[in-house]
Formats: C-alpha cells, sequence, structure tokens
C-alpha cells in the first residue's frame, strides 16, 4: 500500500497516493513514513495546517525521523515561522549530521531572515556533503547577488563554474531542423514555473497578450505547481491567439527538452534563472537553435547553451564591467513591460497631509535590506524630524527578527518608536493598498526592487534608487527613468540621502506627484505592452537572422569549451535525436527492507511564492521537502 502511494506520487496522481498512504496507515499505525508522504502532499496543495499535523503524526511514532524534522521546518519557514523552522531543521541535522538538504533549507531560512553570510555558509556545507546538490549550487548564486557589489569577477566565475559543471549532467542537441529562413513565422518558447500570481508574471503578462501571433507563434511550456485566477487567464489568451500551452511540471527535464524540439521551436525563453523550480536542465540540453534568458534572474545563468541574456543600456550599461556567459541583448527602452494589478485599488491622498509627517517605507524582501541599507535609510530618518519608517516582509510574523531588526536601527540612531514592522498581507488587494501609509519608497542595494519599484510607482509613492555597476543594482535606475523620474536616481549614498530629504521638505510637490504618477507610468513606455512586444520581436527577429547567417554564440562557446577541455575532463556528450524516456528518473522507494530506501526529493519554493495572492516577492529559493 505504502509503495503503491509512492508510485502514485510519482505520477502526479495525488488523490490515489492519498489513499494509498492512509490505507498503509490503516493496517500499520506505526508507518512513519506514510505520515511524512502525506505531509508533502498536503503541503504542495496549501493545505499547511494539515501537513503540519501528519509530520507531527509522524514524529510522534519516530521522534527522530530527520526527513519529517526537515519538512516541518520547510513548512515553519513557508509560514515565516523562522525560530520554529531553525529548531526543527536543526533537530533534523542532529538526527542525520550528514543530512545534505538539511543544511540547503537552513540557508533558506538564514535568507529570508536577512543573514547572508550564514545562508552562503549553510549552503555551502551542503555542497561540502552533496557536491551536485542543485538546490544549494543554485541558492548559493542567487544569495551572493545580495552583497555582491561588483568589484571583482568573484560572482561571474561562481555562475560560470556552476554552469561547466551543471552542463555535464546533460546531453546537448549538436544539430537542429529548423528551416533557416531569415522572415518566415518564429516559433517562441516561453518556459517557467512562474505564470501565477508572483512577479515574472507581471512582466510576462504583455508579451503573451500582444505578441503579433501571425509573425512570432507562442509556445508555452508552464511548470506551475499550484494554477490560480492568473493562471487560467494567461492560458486562455495564449490559446485564444493561436498558441500553444504546455503544462510541464513533473516531467523530466529532458523529456520536456524533446518535447520543445518536436515542437520546433526557434527561439526558447527561460523567464527563471536560479529560482525556485527553473528549468535549466531542459536549456542544457539545448533543444533550441536559440536560447535566451530574461526577466527572473538578475545576473548570467552561467549555461554555455543559453545564447543571449535580454537587457537594457540602463541597466548593463554599453561600457558595464560585469561580465556575464551569455551575450547582452539591449531592448530600445526598459527591459521590462509592467501589466498592473487589477486588484490595486485607487491612490490614496499623501498620508504626510493628514498625518504631519513624512513616512518612508519598502516592502522589498529581508535580505535585501543590508546593513548598508539601513545606515542609510537610519540617516534620512534622523535628517527628517518626527518621520516614521514602515517596512512589510514575512518575516516580521517572528518576534525575534523583529526585535533584531529594531536593535539594528536603535543602534544607528532610530528609535524603535518611530518604525512599523507589518507581517505577510495575504490578499493582493491589501498588499498594494498597503502602498496609501506610505509617502516614499526608499529602494535597496545593491539588489535593487523590481516589482515593489513598479507596484510603488502605480500607487503613486515615488521611490529613491541608486546606480552601482551591476544589473542587480541598475533595475531601479531604468524603471525610473522610464517612467520620468530620473531626478530620483542617485550616483551615490551621500546623493541618496539627500534626494529623500530634499523629496520630503515639499509636502504640497510630494502630494502632486502622488496623484499625477499612475498617470504618468500608463502612460510611458513602462506599461506600453504593445510598443514593448513590437520592440521585443525585433529583437528575436534580430536573433534569428543571425542564425541564419550562422552566428550561433552558444554554439561557437560550447566548441570553444570543448576544445579546452578535451585534455583536461571527460568530453561534453551530445545526442542529435530527442530522448524518449529519462533514465533513472523512476525511484524505488521500498518500504519494510533491508537497505535503507532511496529518497523521492520534492522542491519547494520558499516564501510568498507559496501565497498565490502575493506578489511581493522578487525571487526565490529553493527549499527541499523530503518523502
Amino acid at each position: 500500500m505504502y509503495n503503491l502511494g509512492v508510485a502514485y506520487g510519482e505520477m502526479l496522481k495525488f488523490e490515489m497516493a492519498i489513499v494509498f498512504y492512509e490505507l498503509a496507515l490503516h493496517f500499520n499505525p506505526h508507518c512513519a513514513e506514510a505520515c511524512n508522504n502525506l505531509g508533502v502532499i498536503y503541503k504542495d496543495r496549501d493545505n499547511l495546517d494539515k501537513a503540519v499535523e501528519c509530520y507531527q503524526l509522524a514524529l510522534s511514532i519516530k521522534p527522530n525521523f530527520s526527513q519529517s524534522l526537515n519538512n516541518l521546518g520547510v513548512v515553519f519557514t513557508v509560514q515565516g515561522k523562522m525560530d520554529a523552522a531553525a529548531n526543527m531543521i536543526q533537530k533534523a541535522i542532529a538526527a542525520n549530521p550528514s543530512y545534505a538538504e538539511a543544511y540547503n533549507n537552513l540557508g533558506v531560512l538564514y535568507r529570508d531572515a536577512g543573514n547572508i553570510s550564514m545562508a552562503i555558509a549553510e549552503y555551502e556545507q551542503c555542497l561540502k556533503i552533496d557536491p551536485d546538490s542543485r538546490n544549494a549550487g543554485q541558492n548559493r548564486l542567487l544569495a551572493m547577488n545580495y552583497i555582491n557589489e561588483g568589484y571583482d569577477d568573484k560572482l561571474f566565475e561562481a555562475h560560470r563554474d556552476w554552469g561547466r559543471r551543471f552542463l555535464r549532467l546533460y546531453p546537448q542537441y549538436s544539430s537542429w531542423e529548423n528551416t533557416k529562413d531569415p522572415e518566415r513565422q518564429l516559433v517562441v518558447g516561453y518556459i517557467s514555473p512562474d505564470y501565477f500570481t508572483h512577479s515574472v508574471s507581471y512582466f510576462i503578462e504583455a508579451p503573451l497578450t500582444y505578441h503579433d501571433y501571425r509573425n512570432y507563434k507562442v509556445v508555452v511550456y508552464s511548470a506551475v505547481v499550484k494554477a490560480d485566477a492568473k493562471t487560467t487567464r494567461f492560458r486562455e489568451k495564449v490559446s485564444k491567439n493561436g498558441g500553444i500551452w504546455r503544462e510541464i511540471y513533473g516531467i523530466d527535464e529532458r523529456k520536456v527538452a524533446s518535447i520543445v524540439r518536436e515542437d520546433k521551436v526557434d527561439i526558447l525563453v527561460e523567464l527563471t534563472g536560479h529560482t525556485a523550480n527553473n528549468k535549466l536542465g531542459t536549456l542544457a540540453c539545448q533543444p533550441a537553435p536559440i536560447q535566451v534568458t530574461w526577466i527572473g534572474y538578475p545576473n548570467t545563468t552561467g549555461l554555455p547553451t543559453i545564447d543571449y541574456r535580454i537587457t537594457d543600456s540602463l541597466a548593463d550599461p554599453p561600457d558595464t564591467k560585469q561580465k556575464n556567459v551569455e551575450e547582452l541583448v539591449r531592448l530600445p527602452e526598459c527591459f521590462l513591460c509592467y501589466t498592473p494589478s487589477p486588484d490595486a485599488g485607487p491612490v490614496g491622498p499623501t498620508p504626510a497631509l493628514s498625518n504631519g509627517f513624512v513616512t518612508f517605507g519598502s516592502f522589498n524582501n529581508l535580505a535585501k535590506i543590508t546593513p548598508e541599507v539601513l545606515q542609510v535609510w537610519a540617516r534620512i530618518l534622523c535628517a527628517v524630524p518626527n518621520s516614521r519608517l514602515v517596512v512589510k516582509c514575512k518575516p516580521f510574523c517572528c518576534e525575534n527578527i523583529k526585535q533584531s531588526f529594531l536593535a539594528t536601527l536603535e543602534q544607528l540612531g532610530l528609535e524603535s518608536l518611530r518604525v512599523d514592522l507589518l507581517p505577510l498581507i495575504l490578499l493582493n488587494h491589501d498588499h498594494m493598498q498597503a502602498y496609501n501609509i506610505m509617502d516614499i519608497s526608499l529602494d535597496t542595494f545593491p539588489y535593487a526592487g523590481t516589482t515593489t519599484t513598479c507596484e510603488s510607482l502605480y500607487m503613486g509613492v515615488p521611490c529613491i534608487t541608486m546606480a552601482g555597476s551591476v544589473h542587480a543594482h541598475n533595475v531601479g535606475v531604468s524603471l525610473l527613468t522610464t517612467v520620468g523620474l530620473g531626478h530620483l536616481v542617485a550616483k551615490n549614498e551621500d546623493e541618496y540621502v539627500d534626494l529623500a530629504i530634499k523629496l520630503a521638505s515639499d509636502i504640497t510637490a510630494l502630494s502632486d506627484l502622488r496623484m499625477s504618477l499612475r498617470d504618468l507610468m500608463s502612460k510611458s513606455p513602462s506599461c506600453d505592452g504593445p510598443k514593448f512586444t513590437a520592440g521585443l520581436e525585433s529583437t528575436y527577429r534580430n536573433m534569428w537572422r543571425r542564425y541564419c547567417k550562422g552566428d550561433m554564440p552558444a554554439y561557437r562557446r560550447l566548441e570553444a569549451l570543448k576544445r579546452k577541455t578535451a585534455f583536461e575532463e571527460p568530453p561534453i556528450s551530445t545526442f542529435d535525436k530527442p530522448i524518449e524516456s529519462s533514465p533513472g528518473s523512476i525511484k524505488a522507494n521500498g518500504f519494510a527492507t533491508a537497505i535503507p530506501p532511496p529518497v523521492l526529493t520534492l522542491s519547494a519554493s520558499n516564501s510568498e511564492v507559496l501565497t498565490l495572492s502575493t506578489s511581493n516577492s522578487e525571487e526565490n529559493g529553493q527549499l527541499k521537502t523530503e518523502d
């Protein structure tokens, strides 16, 4: 019965899996493994209370069951209960010190709490035990973006080295049957797990809506774990326009690559980078002649099979010293086009008019609010009499994290009585309306906001940002300049402080800007879906024309890499036909066996990604739930 539950779970037939796990428990009430696996299913269905109940039952049977201790920690992390989560995951490690993914999960927890150095240390501990841990490897790369100023090539080298190692896990296609006609209809594939109420969805909606489907046939590869109303709307738009929507959740990445190839996709665009549930394994197979990365990640993927990274001349200036494995392709204006939430609600009056003081704020995740950011914010608050600071992010439902955050500000001279800390707000309408308590938005650095900046501007709240030397730092520069607020971009910390003080000094001007900002943004290129998509299509067409002339950046890169490593490492494997099946994808999870069963690992994303109605998370570390 237990093994049938595992088998149905592998087939994604979760109702049947639940039936057989419960039958296993009926016949053997001490089957802790069945309780644990039920918890995994309920967690993935967002029934967190039921998941906790199952994990706790498993632990009542088997108190040192490391998987259930870990999984309970994962649920608590998702809920923002950081103390309880740390306690559970540390118990899992105590029960099994070689439990690699528990260290990864501890890293995600520390990252959510804003302690990046400790997060990276835990990811590296996981990698010491399991050098091929995909979650820890990619989470480490993501975490490094929060503290990287771009003064050296350390972050680039980490991505490049990861990409080369990862590449060897997948065979690459070495030829394609796509007709080399530079002006024919192109097949453009978009692959992502984030076609739901997620940050990425606000920037992919315009292309899905406004593509010229006569000249650009769209194929969407959706790896969404839990669909919502936005998923349905996207699917209907694509299908209505003659595009194709394919569900690929749970399908092996190499099999997905064969599907992409069968669809004769000309340009495959991945929207995730090193964030949760990505499909970089599919891109590693190089199923399309042109492969592109865009939107979901602020840096190179490091993967040699990806030809281009889409950006613009402000996020990545032509003289940038930041290195990328991919070739940079700059769109005519901003590299992003924002589609506002229909649930946003109206812009409220400037709070300072009725409050008599200015409220600064940020709704970015805690990992972006570095000690340097807090120092600058404290300088601003101390310079503007009676001003207040409001910060909203998930971990503030944990009292210890709130107190630690307030204590840091106290040390910087800002009284805690002047600070409001808000936890996650579940409903998107309420989240957007929370901007109505803020007069001025303060961006983070060196990892700037993206969705939060767009939301702030759409809700009439001007944002102060600062330029830097890397893409992650410059996203706010691109967004603000495109909207017409380039004067709010600072060149350094002192100028950032001065801009915030100046903006706060004229409440009448601040009120006028607030009342006009939504209209200003809506009429700017940052919200002009048809114009943006036309520019994107022109970029795709230029990529294709280059390919037709034999200009293939990734192919050249791979050939050079093969020559370089020919005498050093095993050769990179290739194949010339689609994979029919994925060897090793079936896992035998026998229960009462003399040899410990293999662990079936189910990946779960962290933080707001699981809260479908929330859009104020820019990226996602990857947690591991295990059964």
